[in-house]
């Protein structure tokens, strides 16, 4: 799980994306995120977006974002019997898998998006292209 930030701000006010990759599988999961997303709204993206449809991870690998290591994930782990492991500082090949995707990721958008501004418009497809390839 990564976040990418940056982008230019949509219609929506989004500027970033929360990229969700499913280790065993590669599956892939994106939401536009506003760059103020906090670990409370990022958590409830993990929900809806994950675990509704695969369940709880037996582990969950992020680097040291503030919003993977707040209070809140670490009780919501707890209370799920869940590992929770975060990479180490300055070694993103630790979620190298997730680090690639956010590069195709960015890549892909750039070719669908007539203008980035409306890149988010795009994620559904990207996600979609992302899984079928």
């Amino acid at each position: 799980m990564d976040f990418v930030f940056g982008l230019p701000r949509d219609s929506r006010c989004k500027t970033g994306i929360v990229v969700f990759v499913d280790r065993f599988s590669k599956m892939v999961l994106l939401a536009a995120v506003a760059a103020e997303v906090t670990s409370v709204q990022t958590a409830r993206l993990f929900v809806d977006m994950v675990f509704k449809h695969h369940g709880m991870p037996n582990a969950f690998v992020s680097d040291h974002d503030p919003r993977f290591t707040a209070r809140f994930w670490q009780e919501v782990f707890t209370l799920l019997g869940t590992q929770f492991s975060m990479s180490t500082a300055d070694q993103p090949q630790t979620d190298g898998q997730t680090e690639r995707m956010n590069r195709v990721l960015v890549d892909l958008l750039k070719s669908y998006a007539q203008s980035f501004h409306n890149w988010s418009d795009y994620l559904p497809m990207t996600e979609f292209a992302i899984n079928n390839a």
